[in-house]
């Protein structure tokens, strides 16, 4: 399984962006994905996670900003981030799980000025 990210960029406080995450390979496989963001000097943290029936998960400092979304013709994972803020600032990181396998994505940075 591959997984590559993309969407990041530099964004004003409060404004969105969407990353998505693209999976090829043995994607029947999957059945939990999910984004996870590090900023510096932090370690890794999970920001929102989705599962085959659709059931999703959220970080606490993320609820109500953040949304995960999946199109399965697409292979492709989605987050939408609205009213970013400085804290948001980090690496982003796509990840994928399955039959007793993980998998990560590179990286996408995400910057928001104030």
């Amino acid at each position: 399984v591959q997984l590559q990210a993309s969407g990041g960029g530099l964004v004003q406080s409060g404004g969105s962006l969407r990353l998505s995450c693209a999976a090829s390979g043995s994607i029947f496989r999957l059945t939990y994905m999910a984004w996870y963001r590090q900023a510096p000097g932090k370690q890794r943290e999970v920001v929102a996670s989705i599962r085959n029936g659709g059931s999703t998960n959220y970080a606490d400092s993320v609820k109500g900003r953040f949304t995960i979304s999946r199109d399965n013709a697409k292979n492709t994972v989605y987050l939408q981030m609205n009213s970013l803020n400085s804290e948001d600032t980090a690496v982003y990181y796509c990840y994928a799980a399955g039959a007793s396998k993980s998998y990560w994505g590179q990286g996408t940075q995400v910057t928001v000025s104030s």
